[in-house]
């Protein structure tokens, strides 16, 4: 029953041949200096807000392809389960 906390033992490892600048075994992201959303310490609100702007900015473009294949696989699965289309057009 020690009273005393024992401190983790830090391990400082240094490559032999190793003739960079910064640590090699240093864990980061490689798209991190290009986001707004990482860095800084920000409220909740703040994170939302930024995200949203990256969003915004980012030139997102809707692809046609996938919206075709959407629609086909809607109208497909509409037609297996005899979904009646004439309740959208008036009645002459």
């Amino acid at each position: 029953m020690g009273f005393i906390k024992r401190e983790n033992k830090k391990f400082d490892y240094k490559p032999r041949y190793y003739k960079g600048d910064s640590n090699p075994y240093q864990v980061k992201h490689k798209f991190d200096e290009y986001r707004t959303t990482v860095g800084k310490r920000k409220s909740l609100k703040g994170k939302f807000n930024a995200a949203f702007d990256e969003f915004k900015d980012s030139g997102y473009k809707l692809n046609k392809t996938i919206v075709i294949i959407a629609l086909v696989l809607t109208l497909i699965f509409l037609f297996i389960i005899d979904f009646d289309l004439t309740i959208f057009f008036p009645k002459k």
